[in-house]
């Protein structure tokens, strides 16, 4: 039977690389959007141990909850893309500093 502590390793792996991958790679908005919902996801993942081990489904709702965001979210930010994409020909961030106020 796998632990807890394993599954939390798992998630806060997944978290780092994550955040690495924010960090590392700032010129594409489609892999800066991956990276969000990766992070979302290593949430979700330390939710569902938590509420597995607690015996509690709490933290299975909230999974509920934060998945419905997420693709509301992927959504949202992929419709952003597409605007953005057509009227700038490019999804570079950089290139996207006309935006500022």
């Amino acid at each position: 039977m796998i632990s807890l502590s394993e599954y939390l390793l798992l998630g806060a792996l997944l978290f780092v690389i994550s955040v690495a991958g924010i960090f590392i790679n700032r010129k594409n908005l489609i892999v800066l959007l991956m990276c969000i919902e990766l992070m979302l996801l290593a949430v979700n993942i330390n939710f569902v141990a938590f509420s597995h081990f607690l015996g509690d489904v709490t933290g299975q709702v909230f999974v509920f909850f934060i998945l419905t965001v997420a693709a509301a979210e992927a959504a949202i930010g992929l419709a952003i893309l597409i605007v953005l994409f057509r009227n700038r020909r490019t999804i570079d961030v950089e290139d996207l500093d006309s935006l500022k106020g």
